[in-house]
Formats: C-alpha cells, sequence, structure tokens
C-alpha cells in the first residue's frame, strides 16, 4: 500500500486546466474517504465503484489507503478519465482499476459506492436509481460535496432510492451523505425527452447532459444564425454539443455537408445520438477533449457556446482550450460561431486565438460571434 497523504498530494488536473486557484483534491473528496474507510478495509475484491471521481482522488486514495484492486469507476467527463489515467500511470497503479459505463457492469454486485456528489439533481436521480437496481443490495453509498453547492434536496433525492440517507458532520466546508437500503424503481426516469415545438424537434437527455432537456438560452440565440453560416460548408462541427440541438439544426439548414457532434460528456454523446435519431437527422456524434481527434484544417465551420467556469471557479480557461482547438480544426477562412454572456467579453481573446472576429448579434445577455480563421 501507498501512503495516502502523498498519493493525494501528487494528484494533476491535467488535461483539465491547472491554476493557483484550481485543485485536484479538495475536501469533500478526503471526507468520502475517511467516512468509507471502514467500509472499504472490509471489501472484498471488485465490490468497490467509484462514480464522478474528478481528478482520481477518490479511486487512487481507495486503493492506496486499502490496497484495493478491482475498482470499477465511472466518470462522465472524458477528461476526468485522462486525468486518472495519467495519475494512476505516474503512481503505477493503473492496473487497480477499470473505466465503465454507468450500467449494469459498473455496479453488478458492488456493496461500496464513492461518490462526488453532482451539482445537478438530474445527474444524481440517474445515478442513484442505477445503483439501487443493480449493485448489491447491502450496499453502502458515502458521497460528499461542498456545502455551497449543497441542498437538501439531493437528500431527498438519495431518499426516493435508499430507506436509509444520513448526513455527515461538516468538515472544511463540507459534508457527507450516506445511503443504503436500495430500493429500486420499476424503471429509469432518464433519458427523459422533451418536445421542442418551435424547432420542430424531440430533445432526449441523460441526467448529466448540460441544460437536461431544456434548450439553454444562449444556445437558442446562436440557433437563430445559423442560416447565417458559410452555405458551401461541407463539413461542420458542434463543439461541446450537449443534447446535440445545434447539430440537428445544422444538418437540416445543409444537408449536403458533413456534421460532426462531439463533447466531453458520455451523457452529452448519448443524448446526441438519441436526439439525432428522434429528429430523423444522421449526425457522427463523438466524445472527445476539445476536438482534440479531429485532425487539423479539416472543417469549414464550428459552431460553440463555451463555458465560463471550470468546476465551481469562475475561469476562462475552458473557453480558451476551445478557441485554441477551433482554430486548429478550421480550415484557412473557415467559421468559429460563437455564443457567450456579453460580460465575458471575449471577442480580444477570439480575435487574437482564432483570427477576425465580428459581432453578429446581441441580446440583453448574450453575443454571438463570427471568427475569420
Amino acid at each position: 500500500m501507498q501512503d495516502l497523504a502523498d498519493v493525494l498530494d501528487s494528484l494533476g488536473r491535467a488535461p483539465d486546466v491547472e491554476a493557483p486557484n484550481l485543485t485536484a483534491v479538495d475536501a469533500s473528496d478526503r471526507l468520502v474517504l475517511s467516512e468509507a474507510a471502514d467500509a472499504l478495509s472490509a471489501a472484498t475484491p471488485g465490490a468497490v465503484v467509484v462514480i464522478g471521481d474528478r481528478y482520481g482522488a477518490l479511486t487512487l486514495g481507495a486503493a492506496a489507503a486499502h490496497g484495493l484492486t478491482g475498482i470499477r469507476v465511472h466518470q462522465d467527463p472524458l477528461t476526468s478519465e485522462v486525468a486518472l489515467a495519467r495519475n494512476a500511470d505516474a503512481l503505477g497503479m493503473a492496473a487497480v482499476y477499470t473505466n465503465h459505463a454507468l450500467d449494469r457492469r459498473l455496479l453488478d454486485g458492488a456493496s461500496v459506492v464513492l461518490m462526488q456528489l453532482p451539482r445537478a439533481l438530474a445527474e444524481l436521480t440517474e445515478i442513484a436509481q442505477a445503483i439501487a437496481r443493480w449493485a448489491d443490495p447491502s450496499v453502502r453509498v458515502f458521497s460528499a460535496g461542498r456545502l455551497k453547492h449543497m441542498s437538501r434536496s439531493m437528500n431527498d433525492v438519495l431518499a426516493a432510492s435508499f430507506g436509509t440517507v444520513t448526513a455527515t458532520r461538516a468538515s472544511q466546508k463540507s459534508r457527507g451523505l450516506v445511503a443504503s437500503d436500495p430500493t429500486p424503481v420499476e424503471s429509469f426516469t432518464y433519458p427523459v425527452r422533451t418536445t421542442v415545438a418551435d424547432l420542430d424537434m424531440t430533445v432526449v437527455a441523460h441526467g448529466a447532459v448540460f441544460s437536461g432537456d431544456r434548450l439553454d438560452i444562449g444556445t437558442r440565440f446562436l440557433c437563430s444564425f445559423l442560416d447565417r453560416t458559410a452555405p458551401d460548408a461541407r463539413r461542420i462541427v458542434d463543439l461541446g454539443c450537449g443534447t446535440g440541438i445545434l447539430a440537428v439544426l445544422a444538418a437540416r439548414l445543409r444537408p449536403d455537408a458533413e456534421i460532426v457532434a462531439t463533447d466531453r460528456s458520455a451523457a452529452a454523446v448519448a443524448s446526441a445520438l438519441a436526439t439525432a435519431e428522434a429528429s430523423g437527422v444522421s449526425l457522427t456524434v463523438r466524445r472527445d477533449d476539445a476536438m482534440a481527434s479531429e485532425p487539423a484544417a479539416s472543417a469549414d465551420v464550428v459552431l460553440c457556446n463555451p463555458p465560463f467556469h471550470e468546476n465551481a471557479a469562475v475561469h476562462t480557461g475552458g473557453a480558451e482550450k476551445l478557441f485554441a482547438a477551433a482554430r486548429k480544426v478550421l480550415r484557412p477562412g473557415g467559421e468559429l460561431w460563437t455564443v457567450h454572456n456579453s460580460h465575458l467579453r471575449f471577442n480580444p481573446m477570439l480575435g487574437r486565438m482564432v483570427g477576425p472576429t465580428e459581432v453578429m448579434g446581441r441580446n440583453a445577455k448574450f453575443t454571438v460571434t463570427k471568427s475569420i480563421r
């Protein structure tokens, strides 16, 4: 076994943004490991599951402190999978875990689940129902989050799938929730299907996808400009596709173009595929980190609603990463169309990182820009 403190201190965030105000381990990770210590010590090989591990603190911490192997892990963002893999390789611990989708193979026979509480109740609902349906009846779920992002509703969501839910004492502005006595439901709540009448579209959304089954108001504003994208575009990429709304609309407007929808979220990829199928259009959908697998100079148009935060911290590093990726993937003369909160003043950054940038529209909250590679 390796020393737990040394393991946690060694973890990095890459390929996510590294910055002084962004950490790979926080008090909620340490709280989960502390609360679950006895259960982890008693766990049989292959009976431990980790969900939502951001950079490897839960997986590698459990393995280091208790000599565990055969840990099954589900991480929605691809960047978290890559970060865990890099940290595990650096520590010589790559063999202690395997990656899984949120399905029966992840949870079958699990007696201990470690989890970072997701901020979205929809995501927590889908996870809780999956654990209750497929894990061992003796399962105990040890979860935690930062107090500022927790609500009483999280207890209620867990209580809908577990007979017993208890809260831990707060520690360093974090609190844990421990659930047991699963009460599986007949059918899953997610994915959900919603008709967006004005777009003549059925949107399908898993719990973890950004904005759920709603049409995000920024995306809606960008939708109104799609008919102004290059009419002769042969290849269009929806970068950070979410449920795939922009990609589906682009496929309808440019039926002769190849449409690629890409997102780092497993839930987004599954949602976009289902939305495209429900809408009767054909798309290529990929789980990818900032178009890393897309060839250079291969796209005529990139559509993007970039993030302005990293986890809970306001930070433009994620947007900068996407803009740099757009410059690489766009052909010379290609167009990057973005929508962003007007107060962020992304225009100078876009001009510097991509090329000449023009404001195409602005409303009370959002700005839509076109940048030429």
